[in-house]
């Protein structure tokens, strides 16, 4: 089978295509036809060698995708061939809360990921999909959909009426503008483009702020609202940002902290107080588990989202498809076409 592995990651360059043996299920495993594969930040953040520590030169990156179930091992009752599936990429982790024994199996990273013609994963894993969501909607759900999901419904506790601030137009942002408008939601979002702001009003943004222009975002979030903050705020930027989130919430917020993209903070946190006066959880989630996507793909299959996907390369276009993520030119997911 061809597959790409991520060679000596000191950058785009270092993603290799290679040809490996088929691979055979084991015990309670299955192998799959990989389909489509979706680009994720810490896919090209791997390639750099800027994702914790360096891993195995031979291992094949890219955390989630949708594939056919070609054969299954010993033990295996719960899919058969011809199915179509997906997995969340911490396989271990298939309910309850969470542990930090999810990150020694974590496909992409610890395993082999999807950037392959074939991938063998635990059948407990996987999650059959409905006959009514398609391939093209299943395959960016498994990272960024899912964190927005997570911190939406499972711990933000979304409800009708609800405003919603995610920071920025990256892949759970725009996910994360979706889910809750389907939840019935308002939602606000930031950029630093025009441009995407304008996408994201097409979305159903309610309010949209450019942070370049309009450094005092808190502020204009309230102005835009009546004087109030937002209800639950997907924290993306991190500690550069986390300072502007407290100020931008609203009493009994929740913010939901996931990444880091802004960088390093300037200062601490001259509001601190603010989290006690404002009564606010500060909660930092890591993608999500098997259950949780299983509820994911429930909303999908019950409300007909359709994620928004910029571009869709070949296999064979797989280190274009990194180049085209890195560039920032792109409002939506990033797909890779496999099978």
């Amino acid at each position: 089978m061809k597959a790409y592995q991520i060679g000596p990651q000191t950058g785009l360059a270092s993603l290799t295509p290679v040809t490996r043996p088929d691979p055979v299920p084991g015990l309670g495993e299955v192998v799959i036809k990989v389909l489509e594969i979706c680009l994720n930040h810490r896919d090209m953040l791997v390639l750099e060698g800027r994702y914790g520590a360096l891993r195995p030169e031979t291992r094949v990156p890219v955390s989630e995708g949708v594939g056919e179930v070609l054969a299954v091992g010993p033990g295996v009752t719960s899919v058969k061939p011809g199915d179509i599936v997906v997995a969340p990429h911490f396989v271990t982790w298939l309910d309850g809360t969470f542990s930090p024994a999810a990150f020694g199996s974590d496909y992409g990273i610890t395993h082999d990921g999807w950037l392959a013609e074939q991938l063998v994963m635990p059948a407990a894993a996987l999650i059959v999909l409905p006959a009514s969501v398609t391939i093209r909607q299943a395959a960016p759900l498994a990272s960024s959909a899912l964190t927005a999901w997570h911190a939406l419904v499972e711990v933000g506790g979304i409800k009708a009426g609800d405003l919603v601030l995610a920071l920025g137009t990256g892949g759970v942002s725009i996910f994360a503008l979706q889910i809750a408008k389907m939840c019935g939601a308002r939602v606000a979002i930031t950029s630093s483009s025009d441009a995407k702001l304008a996408q994201a009003r097409a979305l159903g943004a309610d309010i949209t702020i450019n942070y370049a222009t309009t450094p005092d975002w808190a502020t204009a979030l309230a102005t835009a609202n009546a004087g109030k903050g937002a209800d639950i705020i997907v924290e993306t930027g991190g500690q550069a940002t986390l300072s502007q989130s407290i100020n931008a919430a609203a009493p009994n917020a929740r913010i939901i902290i996931i990444g880091a993209l802004a960088g390093a903070a300037e200062t601490g946190l001259p509001n601190y107080g603010a989290i006690i006066g404002k009564n606010l959880t500060l909660r930092g989630i890591a993608e999500g588990s098997r259950a949780m996507l299983a509820r994911l793909v429930g909303a999908i299959a019950a409300n007909g989202l359709e994620p928004v996907i910029d571009k869709v390369f070949g296999f064979d276009e797989a280190p274009a498809a990194y180049a085209y993520l890195k560039s920032g030119a792109h409002l939506g997911k990033v797909l890779i076409k496999v099978g």
